[in-house]
């Protein structure tokens, strides 16, 4: 297997673990807490990486890190909030598709040509959406909806912080990965702050959010080294299949239960992602 697919494989991985955790994190503790503490703690491992392993980062590379952070803070304090109030078995594979979608759309902006293959993934994932958005009879329509909103806002987040990262050259070392997740905790705190939530963290979130950072922190490096053997597409598509990780998580540890026709929406979803990374 070509190693650019293998750690794109292990990003998703990583991201879907640390999705989950936070989710839970986030439903025991306030969702701003367990964010702020995952970038905090991503920043400090990227940092302490990026003084072991140096590079040249040039200011090109903080920028494209600033839009990371950007993308980043939105997708998880989205993804952490549907989480947190719907069935991740809903939330998880809506975020995924924007997250997949938007690097492909980029890519072909950037020169990339896929094949047809993508195109057809691009278009079996609408039918995938609607059927997860369905939810079931035992849901109520309006948490729902609101944790479906805030799968496809995260989904373009992620999507935004794949392309960002994919721009960032390979010879910058980890300093702006450490910058992308410590701009992600500073606008935390920003937004916590002007909706007026609290943001300091109590000592039970700092577990929960501290395993869910260093997840996705480890996620973020492995889909950087993978950009720079494989196309921003692939990885992006392959990174995007973390909710198969996450729903089979909240599957076997929380007992969540998904009805068929959301069972069958979540598996196009994923061969829609599959079909991409294929093409």
């Amino acid at each position: 297997m070509d190693l650019g697919i293998l750690l794109a494989l292990s990003s998703a991985l990583a991201y879907g673990a640390a999705d989950f955790v936070g989710g839970v994190g986030s439903r025991r503790h306030s969702l701003w807490q367990a964010v702020l503490v995952g970038q905090a703690a991503g920043a400090l491992l990227m940092f302490s990486a990026g003084l072991l392993l140096p590079g040249s980062p040039s200011a090109p590379d903080f920028a494209w890190a600033l839009l990371a952070g950007v993308g980043s803070a939105t997708g998880s304090i989205f993804l952490f909030r549907g989480l947190a109030r719907g069935r991740m078995g809903l939330v998880a594979p809506i975020s995924a598709v924007g997250a997949a979608v938007l690097p492909v759309l980029v890519g072909v902006v950037l020169g990339e040509r896929p094949g047809g293959l993508v195109w057809v993934g691009v278009l079996a994932a609408l039918p995938g959406i609607w059927l997860v958005s369905r939810g079931t009879r035992s849901d109520r329509p309006e948490r729902t909806q609101g944790a479906l909103v805030d799968g496809a806002v995260a989904g373009v987040g992620f999507g935004v912080l794949f392309i960002a990262l994919g721009q960032i050259s390979a010879d910058a070392g980890l300093l702006p990965l450490a910058a992308n997740q410590l701009i992600g905790a500073l606008l935390t705190v920003v937004a916590a702050t002007s909706v007026r939530q609290a943001w300091r963290p109590g000592r039970g979130v700092l577990g929960w959010g501290s395993a869910s950072g260093l997840l996705g922190a480890s996620g973020t490096l492995a889909f950087v080294v993978a950009t720079g053997t494989t196309s921003l597409g692939i990885a992006g598509v392959l990174a995007s299949l973390y909710p198969a990780v996450t729903v089979l998580l909240a599957a076997g540890v929380l007992g969540e239960r998904i009805g068929t026709g959301q069972r069958a929406g979540i598996g196009i979803c994923t061969l829609a992602v599959a079909t991409l990374a294929l093409g």
